[in-house]
C-alpha cells in the first residue's frame, strides 16, 4: 500500500478522490451543465459554491487527473476546464446516484427528470452519452444522437410545464 493513502481498498481510494462535498458536484455541473469556466461554475451553482472552495476542488480534479485545464484562446485570464476520460467514465456511478437520490431523498421534479432518464434509460443511454461527452471534451467524433440535448430538452419540459407553458427565468441547470 501507498503511504499517501489509508488503505488500498478500491472505495476507499475512490473516497479519497471524490468523497469531499463539492468534487462530485463540480463534475456533475461540468458534465450535465456544460460548464466549462471557472465563473460559470461559480455563478450558475445552485449549491452556491464559495469560490475559494471551487478553485481548490479545480485544482485537486485537474491533479487527480478527471479534468484538465487549457488557457482560453479568447481570454487570456481564463482557463477552459474538460472531462478527462477517467470523469467520463463516472457517468454509470453518478446515474445510479441520481436514482438513489431520486427514490431516498426529497428532489425537485426539475432537477430529477435527468436522473430519471438515465436510469430509464440504463447502460445504452449512458453509453451514449459518453461517446457524446468524448465529443465535447477530448475531440471524438461527433455521435449520431445527442443524449444532452435530450436531457436539456427534458428538463425545460418540465420547467414549461410547471409554469403553466411559459419556462420564464429558468434556474441554475445541474
Amino acid at each position: 500500500m501507498d503511504a499517501a493513502h489509508r488503505s488500498g481498498c478500491p472505495i476507499n481510494l475512490t473516497l479519497e478522490v471524490l468523497g469531499d462535498r463539492w468534487s462530485l458536484i463540480v463534475i456533475r455541473d461540468v458534465m450535465f451543465g456544460n460548464r466549462r469556466h471557472f465563473r460559470e461554475l461559480q455563478r450558475h451553482s445552485e449549491e452556491g459554491i464559495a469560490s475559494n472552495i471551487l478553485a481548490d476542488r479545480l485544482k485537486k480534479l485537474v491533479e487527480a487527473g478527471l479534468l484538465t485545464r487549457v488557457g482560453d484562446p479568447a481570454h487570456q485570464q481564463k482557463a477552459i476546464y474538460s472531462l478527462a476520460e477517467p470523469a467520463i467514465q463516472l457517468v454509470p456511478l453518478l446515474a445510479h446516484m441520481g436514482a438513489w437520490g431520486r427514490r431516498h431523498t426529497p428532489v425537485s421534479e426539475e432537477l430529477s427528470i435527468r436522473a430519471e432518464l438515465l436510469e430509464k434509460g440504463g447502460p445504452p443511454l449512458w453509453e451514449a452519452f459518453m461517446a457524446e461527452l468524448r465529443h465535447l471534451h477530448l475531440g471524438a467524433p461527433r455521435p449520431a444522437r445527442s443524449v444532452m440535448a435530450e436531457l436539456q430538452a427534458a428538463y425545460r419540459a418540465v420547467l414549461a410545464r410547471k409554469a403553466g407553458g411559459e419556462a420564464g427565468e429558468e434556474p441554475a441547470e445541474n
